[in-house]
C-alpha cells in the first residue's frame, strides 16, 4: 500500500500524508518557483545552503573563484572600487567558511577583488569548479554583471553560483534569468521576515549542461550499479545530487531544515511581496534623507545615483526596487557612531537582515569584524560605518528616530 501511495504521489505531487511529503518539500517547491528554477533544496541555514552547494561541486584538490570587492567613498562622495589590498569585505561567516573550513577540506577559494569579468577568467584553471558571487554584495552593495560572469563561467565549463540573499527571494532580482546556474540564499532574512527561524535554500536552474562540461563525473558517470544522475533526473540532476549528499552531510554537519522552521518560512512567503515593497521604499527614503544630513559623511545605497553600481543595478533590479539595506558613516568617528547607535529607540541593535523591524549594527565590530581592514580608509569610512536593515515601520517614524539620534552628537 505504501509503495503504491508513493508511486501515486510521485505522479500527482499533492499533500496527502506527511510520510510522503513534508512541509519542507512544499517550501522547496515554492522557492524553486520564486527563483525560476526547476528544483530547490531547503537547509538549516544560509551557511548550510552555501556549504552543500559547494561540496556538491568540488572536493579536495579543487578550487572555486569567489568575489570580494574592496570599496571606499572618496572625497567627492563617489563610491570607488579599490585595488586588492587584503580587504575581504564579505560577511565574516562566509569568509570563515571559505578561507578556513573549505581550506581544511582541501578546497581552495581564490578571491577576486574586482567586478571585471576578465579577472575571474584569469583566475580559472583546470581544477576550478565554480564562480561564486553575491547578487547584491553586503555591506557596500557593489554589483556585478551576472550575464558577463555567467559567460565566463560557461566558457570554462563551470557553473555560476549566486548568493541571492539580498535579492529577497527572487522578488527584486532573479539571477537565473541572467545566466546563473545555482542560487543559494539565507531564508532567515526576508523570506522568513520576522527574525524567528533559521533556514537556507539552494535552487537549481536546470540549465547547466553537466555532461558537456566533462568536469563533474559524480553527476554524469554511472556508479554503484546505478545510472548517472543526469540520465535519471535530467535537468534536476544537480538538485538530486545535493539531496543525496545531504543525507551524508546531515549526518556530519546537521544541514537539514527543521519542519517548524519550514512552516515559518512558508508563512513568511505569504507576505514577502508586500514586505519587500515596503522595505525597499523605506530604505530608499531613508537613504535620501541621510544623504542630506550634515553629520553624515556618506551613504551607500544602490538606489542613490552617487553609488558606483547604480546604473548597472538599475538594469538588473526589478520594479525600481534597490533593496532593503543601506550603510552610512558618521562624521566624528567611532565614538560618534557609537552614540548614534545607542541613541536610536525605534531601531533595534541586532545583526539580522530582512526583519520587519529596523535593525542597526556596526559591521566593523560584528558581521565584518575580522574581515574589514582599514589600511585604505580613515575612521570616517570604516570605523564609523553603520549598517541599517530598514524595516516596514512608518517611514516618518524611522526618519524621526535617526534624526533624534543624530541630534545627540556634536560634530565640528
Amino acid at each position: 500500500m505504501i509503495a503504491y501511495l508513493k508511486q501515486f504521489f510521485a505522479q500527482v505531487r499533492r499533500n496527502i500524508y506527511t510520510q510522503l511529503l513534508n512541509i519542507a518539500e512544499l517550501f522547496e517547491d515554492r522557492m524553486a518557483a520564486l527563483e525560476g528554477g526547476v528544483a530547490a533544496i531547503a537547509t538549516a541555514s544560509g551557511q548550510a545552503a552555501q556549504l552543500v552547494a559547494i561540496l556538491a561541486l568540488a572536493h579536495s584538490g579543487m578550487n572555486i573563484i569567489a568575489s570580494y570587492v574592496a570599496s571606499i567613498w572618496s572625497n567627492d562622495h563617489k563610491l570607488k572600487i579599490l585595488p586588492p589590498k587584503n580587504e575581504y569585505v564579505i560577511v565574516i561567516k562566509t569568509w570563515n567558511q571559505f578561507a578556513v573550513t573549505l581550506k581544511n577540506l582541501g578546497i581552495e577559494v581564490r578571491f577576486v577583488s574586482t567586478v571585471d569579468p576578465t579577472e575571474y577568467a584569469a583566475a580559472i584553471d583546470e581544477n576550478t569548479r565554480a564562480i561564486y558571487i553575491e547578487s547584491i554584495a553586503n555591506p557596500r552593495f557593489v554589483f556585478h554583471s551576472i550575464n558577463d560572469l555567467a559567460m565566463v563561467a560557461h566558457n570554462a565549463g563551470i557553473p555560476l553560483v549566486v548568493d541571492n540573499t539580498l535579492g529577497m527571494g527572487g522578488y527584486i532580482i532573479r539571477p537565473i534569468e541572467h545566466g546563473a546556474d545555482i542560487v543559494v540564499e539565507s531564508a532567515t532574512k526576508w523570506i522568513c521576515g520576522h527574525g524567528v527561524a533559521l533556514g537556507g535554500v539552494v535552487v537549481d536552474s536546470g540549465n547547466f549542461n553537466w555532461r558537456h562540461s566533462g568536469k563533474f563525473p559524480a553527476l554524469t558517470t554511472a556508479r554503484y550499479g546505478r545510472a548517472a544522475f543526469v540520465d535519471v533526473f535530467g535537468r534536476k540532476a544537480f538538485s538530486a545530487k545535493i539531496r543525496e549528499d545531504v543525507v551524508q552531510i546531515q549526518h556530519d554537519f546537521g544541514t537539514t531544515i527543521g519542519l517548524f522552521s519550514a512552516i515559518l518560512m512558508l508563512q513568511g512567503l505569504e507576505t514577502l511581496s508586500l514586505r519587500a515593497d515596503r522595505h525597499c521604499m523605506n530604505a530608499h527614503a531613508l537613504a535620501k534623507w541621510l544623504e542630506r544630513e550634515e553629520k553624515v559623511s556618506w551613504v551607500s545605497y544602490l538606489g542613490l545615483e552617487t553609488h558606483e553600481s547604480h546604473a548597472l543595478a538599475s538594469a538588473y533590479l526589478k520594479r525600481g526596487l534597490y533593496g532593503g539595506v543601506l550603510t552610512f558613516a558618521i562624521k566624528g568617528g567611532s565614538a560618534a557612531a557609537d552614540k548614534v547607535l545607542h541613541s536610536l529607540r525605534l531601531a533595534s541593535h541586532l545583526a539580522n537582515l530582512g526583519d520587519t523591524r529596523t535593525l542597526v549594527i556596526r559591521p566593523v565590530r560584528t558581521t565584518q569584524g575580522r574581515t574589514l581592514n582599514d589600511s585604505h580608509n580613515d575612521s570616517a569610512t570604516i570605523d564609523a560605518m553603520i549598517r541599517v536593515s530598514v524595516g516596514i515601520e512608518a517611514i516618518d517614524d524611522i526618519i524621526t528616530d535617526f534624526r533624534n539620534a543624530l541630534d545627540s552628537i556634536d560634530v565640528e
